[in-house]
């Protein structure tokens, strides 16, 4: 079958689900430890490119454009693997981290934002 536009095969493209604009988000995991780094957005042509390329691209909402992680930053993501979750609209992409995921240059972005939270003890569940 031949690919859409941005190259996407179309067998992949019509299993994910987009928003009004095209996008659907996807989630960064650390390969090794498992660790959620970030979430970025992507569309096709983002997906395309992180599929073929080895290295994640997102698109940016707010730039309206295409970014791959770590042009200027130097914090590479590393591309290991790709799943897209059972509704088909939201892509996990897990990688190999080199330096740190977050702008703010930590290494996730979830790193320091933790909220109180009742936690149930093991012999309630």
């Amino acid at each position: 079958m031949p690919a859409d536009s941005t190259g996407l095969d179309p067998e992949i493209s019509k299993r994910l689900t987009r928003d009004e604009r095209g996008l659907f988000p996807a989630i960064t995991q650390e390969f090794t430890s498992g660790d959620v780094l970030m979430l970025g957005w992507m569309d096709d042509e983002a997906l395309q490119r992180t599929l073929t390329t080895g290295r994640v691209t997102y698109y940016s909402r707010s730039r309206n454009s295409y970014w791959r992680k770590g042009d200027t930053s130097g914090h590479i993501q590393w591309v290991r693997e790709v799943r897209f979750d059972c509704d088909g609209d939201t892509v996990l992409v897990k990688v190999d981290q080199v330096g740190e995921a977050c702008h703010t240059g930590k290494h996730s972005c979830f790193d320091d934002n933790a909220v109180p939270v009742v936690v149930t003890p093991d012999d309630q569940r």
